[in-house]
């Protein structure tokens, strides 16, 4: 089949999910600083998982096989990963530290394990650059945590919310890593509707004690606008095209993406909410993201994807 072009090509996917993901830790933040953070996770995923059954009632596939069914319960796991876990660690983190912060660990700091991993496990192959692109990246993680604590930009609470990002990034790794499992004999949209309703639930059981010091009824039109923004767009739209992207380049291409991030939330941070770094932080961020890209792209340039061709009668289907 001819690669896909276009408003199909998965990587113009990608590039929308980094924009909508990039703009949403300033907008998260903003809607923290009004609520619990576990009632903002819950909105936020739990307007997406009714955005999503919405869109599989109407775009979905009818047909349901079962390997279908298998592959939805992989991803309704997943979400407990990728959904449950990953939010309730972020949305901790903003309420202790600046969304600034966020958009520098967990989308730098995913890629970076994800290659660890990959290299750890054998289904990649280990390289200088690749090894050397690590160790920078653990050297700039460390010296941006030292900056959030021991700075007058940080302090303990920043630096609390920033472990919490860690966790947030390392969760969001493992989610990438399963994603081709996940979408093996499923639709993305049926999977990303899947994973993002399991994790919805967990998120209301652990906001349902903090529901009730929330005034619904004095909750302005701006914050309601940007909680339907965070439902269908980040959590939404940007979940299923990140599951088609995946399934389309694989996890290690998909994650060299994600540097797109944090160019659009340090914009978002600092023009809308002030946020700033101290300068040990600055060097820090830039340190780890040289040793992000280096590790992901293991010191060259990606080669463009080959366009896949139909077998033809000189070659057998196991030699393509």
């Amino acid at each position: 089949m001819p690669e896909d072009k276009g408003w199909k090509s998965p990587y113009l996917l990608l590039t929308v999910t980094m924009l909508l993901w990039g703009s949403a830790f300033s907008s998260s933040k903003s809607v923290v600083a009004q609520l619990p953070h576990t009632v903002a996770a819950l909105l936020r995923f739990g307007g997406g998982a009714v955005a999503l059954l919405v869109a599989v009632a109407v775009f979905g596939k009818p047909a349901a096989t079962p390997a279908s069914a298998r592959g939805g319960g992989r991803a309704a796991l997943a979400g407990v990963l990728g959904v449950f876990a990953y939010n309730g660690f972020f949305f901790w983190g903003l309420s202790l530290a600046p969304s600034l912060d966020a958009g520098i660990v967990i989308p730098v700091l995913s890629p970076v394990l994800t290659s660890a991993f990959l290299l750890v496990t054998g289904r990649e192959r280990v390289s200088g650059g690749r090894l050397a692109g690590l160790a920078l990246g653990l050297a700039g993680a460390v010296v941006f945590f030292f900056g959030a604590g021991g700075s007058a930009h940080g302090g303990t609470t920043r630096l609390s919310g920033d472990l919490l990002y860690l966790l947030s990034a390392a969760c969001w790794a493992a989610y990438t890593l399963v994603g081709p499992r996940v979408l093996a004999g499923i639709d993305p949209l049926r999977a990303t509707t899947y994973a993002t309703c399991a994790g919805a639930v967990l998120l209301g059981v652990v906001a349902a004690p903090d529901l009730g010091e929330v005034h619904w009824d004095g909750m302005s039109t701006g914050l309601w606008l940007n909680v339907v923004f965070l439902a269908i767009g980040p959590a939404a739209v940007a979940n299923l095209l990140y599951y088609r992207g995946v399934g389309a380049v694989g996890p290690a291409s998909a994650s060299l993406m994600m540097f797109m991030v944090p160019v659009v939330n340090t914009v978002c941070a600092m023009v809308f909410l002030g946020e700033s770094f101290g300068g040990l932080q600055a060097l820090g961020a830039l340190v780890l993201l040289s040793g992000a890209v280096l590790a992901v792209t293991r010191g060259r340039v990606p080669a463009r994807p080959r366009a896949r061709t139909a077998p033809t009668a000189e070659k057998k289907p196991s030699e393509l």
